[in-house]
């Protein structure tokens, strides 16, 4: 075989080769891109509103598909495979301006109606017994200053829902702006998968250390 033969079959093989990894790069976009839209999608953790469930720095999976699925980057439903239940840790667009996403806890469904009455929950005149929730003031406010402690009775509308944070003295939440329409729910929050203390320190501690390895693979309920 000449030099000049042996040169067009190396150009040949390297074209080939650049090709695979061209394609090979391009399949994995498509595949990370259906995953984002349809399946899972993760999310960081920046305030304090869910402690002690979540802590600012973790970063959480949330899966797409448990209660259907949507045209992506639209609200439009394509199949539903259920609805919301009380006690799911929801994120969703936030109401007043939906290009940003919060993540709360879903207290009253469809139908129900919600009552706080000095701190206390009451769903259709049922005190609901909650372990998740942490209050840091012990000061009650009356609804005629905030709806922080005292609230309602409210009814929620068809198709929405009532959602409070855990850290329930420091959240901002349907207290304050209501209802969240099922619509525009991004998914159900379930599990840990990285945590990140930016005021830790290097040591071998989990609770005092950057990384809170501790809440790594931690589930959510």
């Amino acid at each position: 075989m000449s030099l000049t033969g042996q040169r067009e079959i190396e150009k040949t093989r390297s074209k080939s080769v650049l090709r695979e990894y061209a394609e090979a790069i391009i399949v994995a976009i498509l595949l990370a891109l259906v995953i984002r839209a349809f399946v899972i999608q993760a999310f960081k953790i920046p305030s304090g509103s869910m402690k002690p469930t979540l802590l600012i720095g973790d970063h959480i999976l949330v899966s797409k598909f448990t209660y259907g699925i949507k045209i992506p980057f639209t609200n439009k439903e394509l199949v539903n495979f259920g609805s919301p239940e009380r006690g799911d840790i929801v994120v969703f667009e936030y109401p007043v301006d939906p290009s940003k996403d919060f993540i709360k806890r879903v207290i009253g469904l469809p139908g129900d109606t919600v009552k706080i009455q000095n701190k206390q929950v009451y769903i259709n005149d049922q005190l609901v017994e909650e372990p998740y929730a942490v209050h840091s003031d012990d000061k009650i406010l009356p609804a005629s200053v905030s709806p922080r402690d005292n609230m309602g009775p409210i009814v929620v509308p068809p198709r929405h829902l009532f959602v409070m944070g855990d850290n329930r003295d420091e959240s901002y939440d349907g207290r304050f702006w209501k209802f969240v329409d099922i619509a525009a729910l991004k998914g159900k929050a379930f599990i840990i998968y990285w945590s990140w203390n930016r005021d830790g320190s290097f040591t071998l501690n989990s609770d005092e250390s950057y990384i809170r390895w501790n809440r790594i693979g931690k589930w959510l309920h």
